[in-house]
């Protein structure tokens, strides 16, 4: 199978499972989000070193499924191999990484990079990631409300569902760390 029939199954699996998660079935999610997150993996694997969304996708995907362990582990990895941070969207997929592993060290030198993209929606998660980092609750809740405000007033979303799933996947990682913010909002599913 070619990359980009990996990437179209990835998102029409991550487009099922955000319909089931706002509608409450989380454990019908996790295995869509899991089987989104392997077809994400192989569509990175079968289109080349520089397709770094897809990382990112892999990364949402396996915090969703709620294993995001190895994917970090994986992904750091393959950005090594991959001249590491060398680009925002690189960038972006690193700090995610180092955030998921608790490497707030490496989530502040990444998401440096992140800020050289002059992509709004870049500048918003790297603000979250770096109050994450930091351990600063007040700027962490003010970042992922913007974010969820980003996506509520989006008319296109990649998978065609209204579903903020950097929001959701910034809250999974806020959880342990007991800094979840929870913004209400139709694009936010309810999280244990």
């Amino acid at each position: 199978m070619d990359d980009q029939q990996l990437l179209r199954e990835a998102i029409a699996l991550e487009r099922t499972a955000q319909q089931a998660l706002l509608r409450g079935d989380a454990a019908r999610s996790r295995t869509l989000f899991r089987d989104a997150a392997e077809r994400y993996r192989a569509s990175w694997e079968a289109a080349g070193p520089r397709a770094f969304g897809r990382l990112i996708g892999f990364l949402k995907a396996s915090v969703l499924w709620g294993e995001g362990g190895h994917a970090a582990a994986y992904v750091r990895d393959a950005l090594s191999a991959a001249d590491g941070c060398d680009s925002p969207p690189a960038c972006y997929a690193l700090a995610l990484a180092a955030a998921i592993q608790g490497d707030d060290e490496e989530v502040l030198q990444a998401i440096d990079g992140m800020r050289a993209s002059d992509d709004a929606a870049f500048a918003r998660t790297a603000d979250a990631l770096h109050a994450l980092a930091v351990g600063d609750r007040d700027a962490y809740a003010r970042a992922v409300t913007a974010i969820v405000a980003d996506f509520a007033a989006r008319e296109h979303h990649l998978t065609g569902v209204a579903f903020a799933d950097t929001a959701v996947m910034l809250e999974r990682l806020a959880g342990p760390r007991e800094m979840a913010a929870r913004p209400a909002s139709t694009v936010m599913p309810v999280l244990g």
